[in-house]
């Protein structure tokens, strides 16, 4: 149930997205616009709620229920990055906006970049951790929430490769093609 749950999330949040984007550019109302891009959150709280009802209601966990806060964490830390995105391309391919930037593929400004991605991944860790902390705190039944532990130290390792990666471009910075 949880696992098509996440799927129903993301399908809602980009769902919001969309809507807000469209309402904003194409029917040129931007204060809607605006409430249904500030509703992307909702989504989250949702699937926090089912997750905490489900194993509180004696499920066993699951990778599946460590996703779900994976999913959050990753939405409150990349979620506005993603919304900005979407909202320069709504606006320079459909009111005449501005054509955003290419992002950097080498450099000062690469490395850069990869770090504030790694900084994006580090935030994430931390709220979807605390939610799988909290979950496993409020379970309070190891055998009930083992999937949740070894969820998180698998992320642990992930988020230490992706730093390894990320920093080694401010130590040797990607070059530009030459041809």
């Amino acid at each position: 149930m949880i696992g098509w749950l996440i799927i129903a999330c993301e399908i809602g949040f980009w769902i919001f997205v969309l809507l807000g984007l469209v309402t904003r550019y194409i029917f040129k109302k931007k204060k809607l616009g605006g409430i249904f891009l500030i509703c992307t959150p909702i989504v989250d709280i949702i699937l926090l709620i089912a997750t905490v009802v489900d194993l509180k209601n004696g499920a066993i966990a699951s990778t599946v229920h460590g996703v779900a806060a994976i999913y959050i964490g990753v939405s409150i830390a990349f979620g506005h990055r993603m919304i900005k995105w979407a909202d320069e391309q709504f606006s320079y391919r459909l009111a005449n906006g501005v054509k955003p930037e290419k992002k950097k593929k080498y450099g000062k400004e690469y490395a850069k970049q990869e770090r504030d991605g790694w900084f994006r991944h580090f935030l994430s860790w931390l709220v979807g951790g605390t939610i799988l902390a909290g979950i496993i705190l409020f379970i309070d039944n190891p055998d009930q929430t083992a999937a949740l532990l070894r969820t998180l130290q698998l992320w642990s390792v992930v988020l230490v490769i992706d730093f390894v990666i990320s920093f080694s471009y401010t130590i040797f910075p990607k070059k530009a093609h030459t041809n």
